[in-house]
């Protein structure tokens, strides 16, 4: 599918009534089916405490609920109002806002960075040769490991850090054109748009698309968010049945970025999916020229791969292209420990859903098969709740698969033998690498505890010497691997691949 045979699908399906009714059908009818089946959904596969829904047509807000807990530890229930994390749905935005201040003619989306850039770490051959296109739609062929792991995980970063570290952008084994994605492409735009415009990018977002939308609970101050006293959903996880445990890394401020980055409610990302569906109108008000937002949709790299029930075949500027169905999807979602989101809309029937559940390792599929029982109802899908049912089942067995195998993972891991040659004392230390950090070992009882930014856990045993496996993304195992001296002491360490050094 071409960019204009794309946008005039768009175009055309803007003039047109919905295809499957939405606009006729009884609100009130949806809305109380619905809620039945998220509500018996959450019941059966009961891993999620939390889950959040916003179903949006051309005219708007179709349908908005909030279904359990926000948090375990407080026990504040979900409502519509209830901010989530929306992980990397944050993309489109990041993307929108580019494109905003491009039609402005502020930037162009496929000029050369190098002409737009200050001068900055990224190699000359890379600078004159990839845009903004190729990094906001995966098919730069470069990436930068170090700036996408500080902004993302560790949170340990200043402006300044994140300027030097430019010099790390590297071209991937996998060539220019081709579809990859990663966070990086957008860190490092934004790192170079915030050096060149001096905004960074939870202002060019708020400027360029939150405020225009009149998105006021979205945002990437997540630490002033929870102060405030709003009611901000933890991540959890499902490991334990009917016991959802409070996911031990939470996002900060610090862990926000232009990647995944937000936090939303059902009722502003109902504002979002009209502008989607409406390109730019919103309570009919032209937010955006014209065009704009569309644009957005376009592939700009192809693809051909499948997620769950969709098939991709492309990606555009902050957006997954393909179908559910018969039918074309436009879609991003996104998680990131214990979080889950779902963001998607159909420009033909001009409807869309936003699904966010406060699980992701156990019960993250429940997004989908949420958001997919909206679409399905309005095409008016026979026997529908019997085969829900079916689906939900199908969640069910891969949820206990999941549990079965996460512990018995567990147990393995605990019958390994140690295999540090040294007493846990000589290990402790902070160990430092110019790219990633510093990692700081420390003695926690009987045990070593890895701690790098605001990520920390408890640390296990590899199989191989001198090794300690450690989650410091739960559910994520990773290796430490120390390296010992003539003398027999630690000096070094590995990790993510890098060598870091002792202080």
């Amino acid at each position: 599918m071409t960019s204009r045979s794309f946008g005039a699908m768009i175009a055309a399906g803007v003039l047109a009534c919905t295809a499957d009714g939405a606009r006729a059908q009884d609100r009130e009818t949806f809305g109380a089916a619905m809620d039945a089946f998220t509500q018996r959904a959450k019941q059966r596969v009961e891993a999620a405490p939390g889950l959040a829904i916003a179903v949006v047509d051309e005219r708007g807000l179709v349908h908005a609920a909030g279904f359990g807990v926000a948090d375990v530890a407080t026990g504040a229930a979900v409502t519509a109002d209830t901010r989530f994390y929306i992980a990397s749905a944050t993309k489109a935005f990041t993307a929108l806002s580019f494109a905003v201040m491009a039609q402005r003619g502020e930037v162009d989306l496929d000029a050369p960075l190098a002409t737009w850039a200050p001068p900055s770490g990224v190699p000359a051959d890379i600078a004159d040769r990839i845009t903004l296109t190729d990094l906001l739609s995966h098919r730069s062929g470069v990436d930068n490991g170090p700036i996408a792991f500080r902004v993302a995980y560790s949170g340990a970063w200043t402006p300044d850090v994140l300027w030097r570290l430019t010099a790390e952008t590297q071209p991937r084994d996998t060539p220019y054109g081709q579809f990859v994605y990663a966070n990086s492409g957008y860190n490092l735009a934004t790192v170079l748009s915030e050096r060149r415009w001096g905004r960074d990018w939870r202002e060019m977002v708020e400027d360029e698309v939150l405020t225009p939308l009149g998105m006021t609970a979205t945002t990437a101050r997540i630490d002033a968010a929870r102060t405030s006293g709003a009611v901000v959903a933890a991540g959890h996880f499902g490991r334990i049945p009917r016991q959802p445990e409070r996911s031990t890394l939470q996002k900060t401020d610090a862990t926000m970025q232009s990647a995944g980055g937000l936090i939303s409610t059902t009722r502003d990302m109902a504002l979002w999916l009209e502008a989607q569906i409406n390109d730019g109108r919103v309570g009919g008000r032209q937010v955006f020229p014209a065009g704009l937002v569309a644009s957005t949709h376009a592939p700009r790299v192809a693809q051909d791969a499948t997620f769950g029930p969709y098939v991709r075949t492309g990606y555009g500027l902050g957006w997954q292209v393909g179908r559910y169905g018969d039918d074309v999807l436009i879609h991003h979602f996104g998680n990131f420990s214990g979080s889950r989101a779902h963001v998607s809309f159909m420009p033909e029937r001009r409807l869309g859903v936003a699904v966010m559940v406060n699980e992701d390792a156990f019960a993250g599929d429940l997004a989908d098969v949420v958001a997919n029982y909206a679409y399905d109802w309005f095409a008016g899908l026979p026997d529908i709740d019997a085969v829900y049912d079916a689906k939900l089942d199908a969640l069910i067995t891969e949820r206990d698969r999941r549990r079965t195998g996460i512990a018995g993972a567990e147990a393995a891991r605990a019958k390994r033998p140690r295999t540090l040659s040294l007493p846990n004392a000589a290990y402790v230390g902070n160990y430092a690498n110019a790219a990633y950090g510093t990692l700081t070992i420390r003695e926690a009882g009987e045990r070593l505890s890895v701690a790098i930014g605001v990520q920390q856990a408890l640390a296990d045993y590899l199989t191989e010497p001198e090794g300690l496996r450690v989650e410091l993304t739960p559910f994520r195992g990773e290796g430490v691997v120390f390296r010992l001296d003539a003398a027999g002491r630690p000096n070094a360490l590995t990790y993510q691949d890098a060598v870091f050094e002792r202080r």
